[in-house]
């Protein structure tokens, strides 16, 4: 009784604290509610996690059962078809490999030099430890490769090389600026759908495919059967931007879906109207990709929590040494003031608020690649993290090999009048974003 009485006394206090009862459980009930919401967000940013990184959505029955991609992957001696894909193969074609997915033992090995990485074996090994970034191998009980499926991670992740080149720590989002998906594709023994959807043979498919070079993809081939790659783009920073494609197709989570049923062949449903429009998009027309629903629906129910990791991806920060400071201090007078460039690439989104979306003349370039997206028009790219995917050059198609090429464009196209030194200091300041 006495306990309880104490008990009760301190609750009684507290409340008193308060000055009326009602104050002190609203304060728990919102206490509650935000931890809800933190717990929430938490659990939906590691499963959208785990689907960009490992969901194949179903896409096995394509990459296997159709294009028969893993028995080029496993080759003649493995149970596939010719000479195979070694790990020195799959670097030199800009796959990765996962460092934390490796075991100890495995580590000491390839240190030593004691792993034959000129084996297509080893590389089905590694399959088998679910390693290889953005693929995922199926086999048997006898250990034999029967299909293969491909991820999200596959194009928009890549590694530091903190073990070696190629290997290391995962970084979500950074584009796959080394990963040649045409030449990937082009080893499928049975090229038949695309050759069929395409009206060309296999052979032509294959010099179509082998002609789009590392960190490259063309989303719109098979839709209006041009052929017109543009980079694969990083999948961060895009919290706070309207359109995320560089045509400006639509968001995330209209992408997520796009791609996971129209590139990577998975089991879902995409309900985009636009494609059926036989005069630009005659392929997608012909073949009803503008209404696609396969069953079992294994897409739609991951969108939500892929779309709410995507988006909490932020851009990494610049490392240290990499650009001038003062310099960069400059360049961002430069970049808000006489370079205009704050207009379209509006701090500290730098892109636009809203409508992103520009004819090709309203900055100096053709329409070609806009002209093969539904609004005609180019996406203004948010420019954080930038200096991450430098090496393939810069806007869709990586026509300009530099930014000094890419200043230098505006710097004629709108008549600045820029010196050499405002030139420079941009350039750092876009290096520091």
């Amino acid at each position: 009784m006495f306990g309880g009485s104490v008990g009760l006394f301190l609750l009684l206090s507290v409340l008193l604290s308060y000055g009326d009862t009602g104050s002190f459980f609203e304060d728990n009930h919102k206490k509650a509610f935000r931890a809800k919401v933190f717990l929430d967000a938490h659990d939906m940013v590691a499963e959208g996690q785990k689907t960009f990184r490992f969901d194949t959505f179903g896409d096995e029955a394509f990459w296997g059962g159709t294009l028969r991609l893993h028995e080029a992957i496993a080759g003649k001696q493995n149970g596939g078809v010719g000479p195979g894909v070694s790990p020195n193969t799959a670097l030199a074609v800009g796959l990765k490999v996962d460092k934390e997915a490796l075991p100890k033992s495995l580590k000491r090995q390839i240190k030593r030099g004691n792993v034959d990485l000129d084996d297509p074996a080893t590389t089905l090994a590694l399959l088998k430890l679910n390693a290889v970034v953005g693929v995922t191998g199926f086999f048997d009980e006898y250990g034999t490769i029967q299909s293969i499926g491909i991820q999200c991670a596959l194009c928009h992740s890549t590694v530091n090389d903190s073990f070696a080149p190629g290997i290391g720590r995962r970084l979500d989002g950074w584009a796959n600026q080394d990963l040649n998906v045409g030449t990937i594709i082009a080893l499928a023994p049975d090229l038949s759908f695309f050759s069929n959807l395409l009206n060309l043979s296999q052979d032509t498919v294959r010099t179509v495919l082998n002609g789009w070079g590392p960190g490259k993809f063309d989303a719109h081939l098979l839709l209006d059967g041009k052929n017109a790659p543009t980079l694969i783009p990083p999948a961060f920073g895009l919290a706070g931007v309207n359109l995320h494609t560089w045509t400006g197709w639509g968001s995330v989570t209209h992408w997520n879906a796009f791609v996971a049923v129209l590139e990577m062949g998975g089991q879902g449903t995409l309900y985009e109207p636009r494609l059926n429009n036989e005069e630009k998009f005659p392929i997608a027309t012909e073949n009803g990709f503008y209404n696609v629903r396969r069953k079992p629906d294994l897409v739609t129910k991951k969108l939500p929590a892929l779309q709410f990791y995507q988006l909490a991806l932020q851009a990494p920060r610049a490392p240290r040494g990499s650009f001038d400071k003062r310099a960069a201090r400059r360049g961002k007078r430069v970049f808000n003031k006489q370079g205009k460039c704050a207009g379209c690439h509006v701090p500290p989104i730098f892109t636009e608020p809203g409508w992103n979306m520009h004819r090709g003349e309203e900055f100096g370039i053709d329409n070609v690649q806009a002209e093969r997206g539904p609004e005609d028009a180019y996406r203004t790219t948010p420019l954080k993290g930038l200096w991450t995917h430098t090496k393939r050059g810069f806007f869709h198609d990586g026509r300009f090999p530099t930014l000094l090429d890419v200043v230098n464009h505006y710097d004629q196209t709108f008549q600045l009048e820029l010196s050499s030194e405002d030139k420079r200091d941009l350039i750092e300041y876009l290096k520091s974003l």
